[in-house]
């Protein structure tokens, strides 16, 4: 069990540059530990519930927050979550969700159901995650499988960095289909750090992009 006694936030390795700007952006960023898992979990959902569960074990009655939304774990983590009452966790269902915000989320997936989305991380390591993490590398002919349903790619951007843009449209091209880019900054995902967190700032107040 750890020895540590600060508040203790368990995240989605893909979160650490977003995560690390909003505590710092709220000055608690040296006051809470964050530990990570790994970020190619997002190929293997079925894996984040018992990884969660083993840290939440070992970190007993420390206030604790999940920055995961449910991830693809279909319910399982918040089953989990269901035994630890004061333990709460990312909203929505992904994190596109969470960083463009359920209504615009929603919004652009009434638009185009058939829609592939990217965040700054996720297009920044596309072909580890995606091109070769689903085997298209060696088996491009798996491309029309998994990907013939879908006609466009979204990015929705937590920074104005246009290498990121450039890796969602080189995606897009990748994938066959179209492009778009949407800027959502960070202001969804720290309104989505719960007001226990936000309550260690210095100014009192969790300052988003």
């Amino acid at each position: 069990m750890s020895s540590d006694t600060r508040p203790l936030i368990i995240a989605c390795g893909a979160l650490a540059t977003e995560l690390r700007a909003v505590l710092r952006a709220s000055g608690v960023e040296d006051r809470i530990e964050v530990k990570y898992l790994p970020a190619n979990l997002h190929n293997r959902p079925e894996n984040i519930t018992p990884q969660v569960a083993e840290l939440l074990e070992q970190n007993g009655e420390r206030a604790t927050f999940v920055a995961y939304a449910d991830c693809g774990t279909g319910g399982h983590l918040d089953l989990l979550l269901e035994k630890y009452p004061a333990v709460s966790r990312l909203p929505g269902a992904h994190c596109y969700e969470f960083f463009a915000g359920t209504a615009d989320f929603l919004n652009a997936h009434d638009e185009e159901p058939g829609t592939f989305y990217l965040t700054d991380f996720l297009a920044k390591h596309f072909d580890a995650l995606v091109w070769q993490g689903l085997g298209l590398e060696d088996h491009p002919e798996l491309l029309s499988a998994y990907f013939g349903n879908y006609r466009r790619v979204v990015l929705f951007s937590q920074t104005a960095d246009q290498e990121i843009v450039s890796a969602g449209q080189d995606a897009a091209q990748k994938l066959g289909l179209s492009f778009e880019h949407r800027h959502v900054g960070l202001k969804h995902f720290a309104n989505s750090i719960p007001v226990f967190f936000k309550s260690l700032s210095k100014s009192g107040e969790t300052k988003g992009e």
